[in-house]
């Protein structure tokens, strides 16, 4: 794939954003260990405390300018150069998990973050080349055409199932349903983003796009992702925190 002087501008801030938010998650922990210990309920069980403690929302301005970055850059490149980058901020997660929060990254571990980095570097090299996008319409057309609304249908059906039905039965003991969760909504995040960050760079190169209705439309989806998403993430690190003290206390070797 040629990069162009916006698909380097693209892959640089998704880079960047992959540092920023994959940093967000442990400063966020952090935040939320100190959060539960001082309320005594944790944000896996309904616990807002987090909310006071300022360590989570350092992490939170992290993760927001990492999303900025993340956003501008769904601007200037195509989707499916950026949209893999992201996986990165697993590996910048992982790496500083191992140093800051003392969590042992195991052999499978390492082994799955050399395939995240692999797999990246595959679908950037051998991605296709997106053709110009004049108008916010244009990516409506698109995201209205019958497959996709069948998919951003079935993809809405899996989150209510999952939310209602299985994240209070299964949610404290299973952390793939918060992650399936947060998955889901990604996958139709990554569209609006796209749409919406097309419509602001044409709208500052002068070709208004905010008359149009369908780029409220795309911001109304982006929100709903993003809330939904972070609810569930924040779920995720206390899940994954408490299984780790509960393997230490089972251990027989401690």
């Amino acid at each position: 794939m040629g990069f162009s002087g916006d698909n380097l501008k693209g892959f640089i801030l998704a880079l960047l954003s992959s540092g920023f938010i994959g940093a967000s998650f442990i400063v966020k922990k952090k935040g939320l260990r100190r959060a539960a210990a001082a309320s005594g309920v944790r944000a896996g069980f309904g616990g807002y405390s987090y909310l006071l403690e300022p360590l989570w929302w350092a992490g939170m301005v992290t993760m927001i300018v990492g999303e900025i970055a993340n956003f501008v850059a769904y601007a200037f490149a195509p989707a499916v150069l950026v949209t893999p980058l992201g996986a990165l901020s697993i590996i910048v997660s992982a790496v500083l998990a191992h140093f800051l929060l003392k969590e042992r990254l195991h052999s499978l571990a390492v082994l799955g973050c050399v395939m995240c980095i692999a797999g990246s570097v595959v679908i950037v090299v051998h991605a296709p080349q997106e053709r110009t996008i004049t108008s916010v319409q244009e990516l409506w057309r698109m995201a209205t055409q019958t497959s996709f609304v069948l998919y951003v249908a079935s993809v809405i059906v899996l989150v209510f199932v999952l939310v209602f039905h299985f994240s209070p039965r299964y949610g404290h003991s299973n952390v793939l349903i918060f992650t399936a969760i947060c998955s889901l909504m990604g996958s139709l995040s990554v569209m609006s983003v796209k749409a919406l960050g097309t419509s602001l760079k044409l709208t500052f190169e002068g070709n208004n796009q905010l008359i149009y209705p369908e780029t409220w439309c795309f911001m109304l989806v982006v929100l709903t992702c993003v809330i939904t998403q972070m609810n569930y993430l924040n779920k995720i690190s206390v899940r994954r925190r408490n299984s780790a003290q509960t393997k230490r206390v089972n251990s027989p070797m401690e």
